[in-house]
């Protein structure tokens, strides 16, 4: 709210894009949407001191979730994370372990979680690492260096780091310094001998990327979510200088009763967490370039791997307009929304229906919309994204693959560091 995001976000946009399925979804008056925020930091505290978890934090995820759920350009890896640690809490008894509730209640006092419980979380913030690697593993970071060398090219006038920037070393070894190091984390944090190297390893590049990058609160809740893998008792250590319990240590399990209950729940969390590894993979199917097709692109945590920009212009038909009209998406759209979309095929889908159904009812028939998308991708010269032929009138998005999309490029990104001379070659007068 300091930062006027709920204004730009939530009170400034006409129009917003819908995810597909949740075309339901609405956004609220602006008074409602700043009470909305008002109530996400009350139950942020509530959560953070254990004070009515349980309503705390089911708040917390209905509430947040719905915010992201209103318009697709708002959407970032984090967001979608924070969402899912949000379903996985609802079911832990997090406030009766050190928490206010546990003092409200001593007779509900806890001084232990089931293990799966830190398991969960761990599986979910491992599973980012990963496909975060695996995202990674192309040509375009690899061998170009893209598009971490358009981002360090223009971040050259930095005091120290700048001239480290600016040399042509810089790209590539921070573009496989950041391959190593979201491949290497998770196993480097699980073995303990390692795990205090690779934390202050995290430390130095999650608090590089994070100074560095305009990328919100990921790199901090990255941080906060790595402790995870420490030894579970390790705030117990540093409040009480030892691991065991007021009962001298963890208490014997309970034997295990198969009740259709807890059936219930064992499935639903092993299928949750299939999902969640099966989900992300679902890029590979469509074949191409995801980051340039986008099909698959969100949810799939490519983290920090493409850059675009783009210029879009709708050329319209209707009954009433027999020559074709250009139509610009800023008469429909905000700013920070037209940037968002001009790299996003199923985004500048949805604006083609939305100016449709607005023609339509100022009383046009017959409308046609095609659209000229030329976008920069990831440092290479303009290229057309969709086929300019097509009516998108006449296509409806969904999870097939999307043949009115143009392949990408083969042209190579533009050299930001001008070739050595050699001895021989004599500068232009």
């Amino acid at each position: 709210m300091a930062e006027g995001w709920v204004e730009r976000a939530f009170v400034e946009p006409t129009f917003f894009f819908k995810y597909l399925g949740f075309e339901w979804v609405a956004v609220l008056p602006g008074w409602a949407m700043y009470g909305a925020f008002v109530l996400l930091a009350l139950v942020s505290v509530c959560i953070a001191l254990g004070l009515f978890y349980r309503a705390a934090i089911v708040l917390f995820a209905v509430i947040f979730t719905y915010v992201e759920l209103i318009d697709v350009t708002n959407y970032l890896n984090h967001y979608y994370l924070v969402s899912l640690l949000a379903l996985w809490m609802i079911g832990m008894p997090l406030g009766r372990v050190w928490g206010l509730d546990g003092r409200r209640r001593p007779e509900g006092a806890l001084e232990h979680v089931p293990a799966w419980m830190v398991s969960a979380l761990r599986y979910q913030v491992a599973l980012v690492y990963v496909y975060a690697a695996v995202a990674k593993v192309g040509v375009d970071w690899l061998v170009h260096y893209q598009p971490l060398g358009l981002w360090l090219a223009a971040r050259t006038d930095l005091p120290v780091l700048g001239g480290v920037f600016a040399q042509e070393w810089a790209p590539g070894l921070m573009s496989w310094g950041g391959l190593l190091f979201d491949a290497l984390i998770i196993p480097a944090m699980l073995w303990r001998r390692t795990r205090a190297v690779a934390y202050v390893a995290a430390l130095v590049f999650h608090g590089t990327v994070g100074l560095l990058f305009n990328i919100g609160m990921f790199p901090w809740i990255m941080l906060a979510a790595l402790t995870l893998f420490f030894e579970p008792e390790w705030p117990r250590r540093l409040s009480r200088g030892a691991v065991a319990s007021p009962e001298g240590g963890v208490p014997s399990a309970r034997p295990w009763v198969w009740t259709w209950p807890r059936r219930v729940a064992v499935t639903s969390i092993v299928l949750f967490a299939l999902v969640q590894a099966v989900w992300p993979a679902r890029a590979f199917f469509y074949g191409g370039d995801v980051l340039w097709h986008e099909q698959g692109m969100r949810f799939a945590w490519k983290v920090m791997v493409r850059e675009k920009s783009g210029s879009i212009t709708y050329r319209v038909l209707t009954d009433r307009w027999p020559r074709e009209r250009q139509i610009s998406p800023s008469a429909y759209l905000t700013d920070y929304q037209e940037w968002e979309m001009a790299g996003q095929p199923d985004l500048i889908l949805q604006l083609a229906h939305h100016i449709e159904d607005d023609l339509t009812a100022q009383g046009h028939r017959d409308v046609e919309i095609r659209c000229d998308a030329l976008v920069a991708f990831n440092g290479r010269r303009m290229a057309p994204l969709l086929d300019s032929s097509v009516d998108l009138t006449e296509i409806s998005d969904s999870l097939a693959p999307a043949s009115w999309i143009a392949p990408a490029p083969r042209t190579l990104p533009i050299q930001l560091h001008a070739p050595k001379r050699s001895a021989h070659q004599v500068s232009p007068q």
